[in-house]
Parts: C-alpha cells; sequence; structure tokens
C-alpha cells in the first residue's frame, strides 16, 4: 500500500482501502452494473455479489446472512438500529445510552427526547471511560425497550464489558444494541460471544470505501424500517443497493477474519512502543490502560495543546480527538465526560495505527511529538 509521505496514524478516522478490495469493486462499477433486483441477465451477477458479500460480513460476526442490512455506513445503521426499535416499540419509550457514545447515537438519542417524547437516560462512565454494569442495572425500567453502548470508543479505544451488560438487559427483558464500529476488525467481535441482538458496522474502519455499512439485527428482533420505499434489505432499508461498495465490504470483512490474529499482535507491539517512548517524555495516557483496542492510543501533554503539537508535525497524520470534530478548539467532550481535566484534554492527542503502520513510522512520530513538544513549550502562551 502506497502512501503519501507523511506518516499515516488516523486509522480510527478512516482506513486506506485495501488493494483487494478495490480490485473486488471494479467489476460492479463496469459489466457487472445490473440492478440487483432484475432477474434477467444483467440483474443476476450483481444479487449473486450481494449474496457472497452477506455471507462473508455474516461469517466476520458469527451471524446467519439472513441477519444482516446493508446501509449506507455506521451513522445509518446507529440511527436505523435505535429508531427502528424505539418506533417498533414506542409504547414504552425508554432508552438507554452513555455519554461516551459517537455522536450518530447520541443525537439520534436526542431527537428521540425532542422530538418524539422518548424518555433517555445517559450513563456516566468513569476516569477510564467504562460504564457501570450496576448503574445499567439500576437504570432499567419496566419502560426501557433498548440499550445502546458502543463496543470500543473510538478516541480512547476503551472497550466496554458488552456482553456483560447485555446480559444485565436481557435478564430484564430489553434489547441491546452495540456500535462495533470501531472494534470489528481490530478484536474479536462475534454477536453471540457478545450477547447483542444488534450491532453496527463500518466499511471505512475495515479498509473498504466510504459510504458503506452494516447492520447485524438478530431474528426475531422488532424493528421498524425508517427509510421508507420498495422492499430491498427484506423491506428495512429501502433503495437500490449499493453493489459495488457491497461487493468490496464483504472482501474487507473476509480479509478482517483473515487477518486478525497476525495483524493486532503486531499492531499493538507498535502501539506500546510508541506509548512507551512518550510516557517516558512526560506523556500522560487517557482511557483504559488494559481494556482497550490494541492500535490505539490517546495521549495527552498536560500544559500544552494537543493541536499546536500536531500543527509543529506535518509529517503525521494524527487527530486530536475524533475526526468529526477536528478543527474545534474545545476540547473532546469524551475526555472531559471521562472526568479529565480541561487542561489535560486540551494537550490530549489520538494515534491509531493500522495495517500498514510500520515500526520505522513509530519510532519517527515518537521523536517528532517529542521534539514539537519542545518547541510548542519553549514558544510559550
Amino acid at each position: 500500500m502506497k502512501l503519501d509521505s507523511a506518516i499515516y496514524l488516523d486509522y480510527n478516522g478512516t482506513t486506506p482501502i485495501d488493494p483487494e478490495v478495490a480490485q473486488a469493486i471494479v467489476p460492479y462499477l463496469t459489466d457487472h452494473f445490473g440492478n440487483p433486483s432484475s432477474t434477467h441477465a444483467y440483474g443476476r451477477p450483481a444479487h449473486q455479489a450481494m449474496d457472497e458479500a452477506r455471507r462473508s460480513v455474516a461469517e466476520f460476526i458469527g451471524a446467519s446472512a439472513e441477519e444482516i442490512i446493508f446501509t449506507g455506513g455506521g451513522s445509518e445503521s446507529d440511527n436505523l438500529a435505535i429508531q427502528g426499535v424505539a418506533m417498533a416499540l414506542k409504547s414504552r419509550g425508554h432508552i438507554i445510552t452513555q455519554t461516551t457514545e459517537h455522536p450518530a447515537v447520541l443525537k439520534c438519542c436526542r431527537y428521540l427526547q425532542s422530538h418524539l417524547g422518548f424518555n433517555v437516560t445517559f450513563l456516566p462512565v468513569d476516569r477510564t471511560g467504562l460504564v457501570d454494569p450496576q448503574a445499567l442495572a439500576d437504570a432499567i425500567t419496566p419502560q426501557t425497550v433498548l440499550v445502546s453502548i458502543m463496543h470500543a470508543n473510538n478516541e480512547t479505544g476503551t472497550i466496554q464489558p458488552i456482553a456483560e451488560l447485555a446480559a444485565i438487559s436481557h435478564e430484564r427483558g430489553v434489547l441491546f444494541h452495540s456500535d462495533a464500529a470501531q472494534s470489528a476488525g481490530k478484536v474479536e467481535t462475534k454477536v453471540d460471544e457478545l450477547g447483542v441482538d444488534l450491532l453496527t458496522l463500518v466499511g471505512h474502519k475495515i479498509y473498504a470505501p466510504k459510504g458503506i455499512g452494516a447492520l447485524y439485527v438478530r431474528a426475531g428482533t422488532p424493528m421498524d424500517s425508517v427509510i421508507h420505499g420498495a422492499s430491498q434489505e427484506r423491506g428495512h432499508r429501502a433503495g437500490t443497493e449499493n453493489v459495488p461498495y457491497i461487493a468490496g465490504l464483504g472482501v474487507a470483512c473476509r480479509l478482517a477474519n483473515e487477518k486478525l490474529e497476525t495483524d493486532m499482535p503486531r499492531i499493538r507491539r507498535l502501539r506500546d512502543r510508541l506509548e512507551q517512548r512518550l510516557v517516558s517524555d512526560g506523556w500522560i495516557l487517557n482511557g483504559h490502560p488494559v481494556e482497550r483496542l490494541p492500535n490505539t492510543l490517546n495521549m495527552s501533554k498536560t500544559g500544552l495543546d494537543g493541536e499546536m503539537i500536531l500543527a509543529h508535525t506535518p509529517a503525521i497524520a494524527a487527530s486530536t480527538g475524533a475526526a468529526c470534530h477536528a478543527g474545534r478548539t474545545e476540547p473532546s467532550s469524551v475526555l472531559l465526560s471521562m472526568g479529565i481535566s480541561r487542561e489535560q484534554a486540551l494537550g490530549a492527542v489520538r494515534l491509531s495505527l493500522g495495517r500498514w503502520t510500520t515500526e520505522a513510522q513509530v519510532d519517527r512520530t515518537a521523536s517528532a511529538l517529542e521534539e514539537a513538544a519542545v518547541t510548542v513549550k519553549s514558544s510559550g502562551p
């Protein structure tokens, strides 16, 4: 994979498209362009490609192909899961989530709260970003229809105890959704082991294109449609399917499944190497020291501005938080929700490694960040 000269350490923001994925997409942009709902010679190859991709996505997470719905991305999958269940069970009308969720979940819940009268409970997290299982148990009422808690945080990498949280929900007859946009392909993400009823997957986090995602819906889960129209995706998601990107997503899931056991130990070693260098230079870890993604490192240089540090390291492509928040001068709301001080949060930098990160890049990054921190500190306020 040929990348630009800048060292790319923003794999949590988006991943490059794997060459094998790109190759799989091309035939469905050219020769096999037919509508997959058509029964003629041009439609059949497109339909077959979708079937194959659906099986690949299902195998990736340990599901049945019939439980996979293709969507336009993670935000749509989250909205379909939350709004779909909420509207199907609207006579009860209570949803539980937590404060460090992705905006796709938080804003969807707030929309249901402000426009449709749903009650929403936003659970707090501790200083490492973890939800307290007892807090979830205490929050569930007879009116609760859904709990939505992400598998792993996109900024800190903190991994939630999803299996335990889902079990608590199910004991009380409540459905459970998890956004696995960041965890899929980085840690084992099997729906039965996690115990979830709905699971969000995102293509551009696992080396597929942007604009494609999937939602796992366990058989028998009540869910209304959100996008209305024809009966594609078994009536759950109207609109002619994006066959080229669906084919790409299928290959990306297959590759992620195949590479998980070899890629992640290597990436974890590189992350730990980078962390050790930065800790020795006075940086502080944000997030859980153990229960976190193997590729993610959120570090702060307290007293300095993370944006300024990155501005002095143009050879590094990284972020100070979630990519969708880039450019803001305010500290990360995720870090503030964890009880981290404003000063420490302002000094945060998120470094996320991936498939093509090398040891040499990690060492160059550590040196560049150490030099930048000295420069920013000497320049004063």
